[in-house]
């Protein structure tokens, strides 16, 4: 049974009342008693991490009454009623309505507690199961929004999956195109904030004089031409995610206005002296090691520790080459749907160009090359027939290695891990095919 579950007692004789919270805060249970329904509702809410024990009778609304109001919020939500000897047909058909059960007055304390306990397993039951398809749901939505079947992709679903519903700050780390906002955005549709706004800020791209006013908003007459009260772009994610895209850009000066907003979590709109609560997880994005320009003197140090609670590195495009052929059906189906044109033959040439090409532009240059092809157009990069990045100067070995590595991993991709079965697609021997599995890392 959950440590953190609860009794909510709804009961208008002070002295049952106090009995009763009594008797279970002696069995080691946490206790919430109030006199009236009218009480016992605003305590209440969807997922109440808890039961409700009420008595039948109660002053206004009655036991009855808000046991349907609850359980048309939550359905299985265990409400125990309390009666006297005369409501025992009420609550014979409240039962009938969804009750968990019933005691009768005067009880015992011993059957009084093992009557809660009985509730309180149950719900820790259904919490418990509802977490578990809430964390599957997440995971399929991320796994149909974070394409590939590398292990290094698998890493990054994992701990999207494991900080997603957790309240902890994220820096994300990543070259320029490997999909800082799309795990961003994964993150807060993963957390208990989804029904909150994602708010982005490009933090190289806010002028400095512009900075307070769209950042943390403005009064009336706070400036020439500020005609009207403007939310800022941190209050407007007050409830959700804030998210601070290419965190390494922003100035030193705004820097420092930003820290004292992530420390204390209040802000004061320009032109104003009152201070406003915001509650938001904070997700920042980085191409470049934050600690390294901390170090240098080119990030306040202060802000990067502020920030750094939980990092969630993103491997580049050429480091999880085995997703490329993946990941261009993907997009090139999505271009051919979006420009209306027939969808691409499948084509072993463009395939060995895809994996040999370096990527420097990450998913977004394969993405765009999808758009390219489907619209035919192709040109540069691997549709136009240029070698890896940087290639010139990589001994012709080495370039067949990586190739053959890339061949090996799409073949075990798209066979599920089925060596005999990729050893017969790639026609190798399969002592020859595990050797050269062992010797990639694969």
């Amino acid at each position: 049974m959950g440590d953190h579950l609860k009794v909510l007692i709804v009961e208008d004789e002070p002295n049952v009342r106090l009995g009763c919270q009594q008797t279970l805060e002696l069995e080691g249970m946490a206790v919430l008693a109030v006199e009236s329904a009218e009480k016992a509702r605003q305590l209440v809410a969807a997922d109440f991490p808890g039961v409700v024990v009420t008595d039948i009778r109660l002053p206004g609304d009655d036991g009855m009454a808000l046991m349907h109001d609850l359980l048309r919020q939550d359905r299985d939500l265990p409400v125990v009623l309390m009666t006297g000897h005369g409501d025992v047909s009420l609550a014979v058909q409240a039962m009938k309505d969804g009750a968990h059960d019933f005691i009768e007055k005067p009880f015992s304390p011993d059957y009084f507690v093992e009557i809660v306990r009985r509730a309180l397993e149950k719900r820790t039951l259904t919490l418990e199961v509802r977490e578990l398809r809430a964390r599957l749901e997440n995971r399929q939505s991320t796994a149909s929004r974070i394409i590939g079947d590398s292990a290094a992709i698998e890493r990054v679903r994992h701990l999207i999956g494991e900080l997603g519903n957790s309240a902890a700050d994220v820096l994300i780390q990543g070259e320029t195109g490997t999909g800082k906002e799309l795990v961003a955005r994964c993150l807060h549709d993963a957390s208990p904030r989804r029904s909150g706004n994602f708010v982005a800020i490009n933090c190289g791209g806010v002028p400095e004089n512009l900075f307070d006013s769209e950042i943390f908003g403005h009064e009336p007459g706070a400036f020439t031409g500020a005609a009207k009260r403007r939310i800022g772009k941190i209050e407007h994610a007050n409830g959700g995610t804030l998210f601070l895209d290419e965190i390494e850009s922003m100035p030193m000066a705004m820097q420092v206005k930003l820290l004292r907003v992530l420390q204390e979590r209040t802000l004061e709109r320009l032109g104003s002296n009152t201070p406003i609560l915001v509650n938001c997880r904070v997700i920042a994005a980085a191409k470049v090691d934050l600690a390294v320009l901390a170090e240098k003197g080119e990030f306040r140090a202060d802000l990067y520790y502020r920030l750094n609670v939980a990092t969630l590195p993103l491997p580049p495009l050429r480091e999880r080459r085995e997703d490329v052929g993946l990941l261009f059906e993907h997009f090139a189906l999505q271009a051919a749907s979006r420009h209306e044109r027939p969808v691409l033959a499948p084509d072993a040439e463009r395939t060995r160009r895809l994996l040999a090409y370096n990527w420097p532009g990450n998913v977004r240059e394969l993405r765009n090359a999808a758009d390219r092809l489907v619209l035919g157009v192709p040109e540069g990069g691997a549709q136009g027939g240029k070698a890896e990045s940087g290639d010139e100067s990589i001994p012709l070995r080495e370039r067949m290695e990586r190739y053959e590595r890339a061949v090996i991993a799409d073949t075990l991709a798209r066979t599920g891990g089925a060596v005999s079965q990729a050893a017969d697609l790639l026609q190798v021997g399969k002592a020859t095919l595990y050797d050269k599995i062992k010797r990639y890392g694969l």
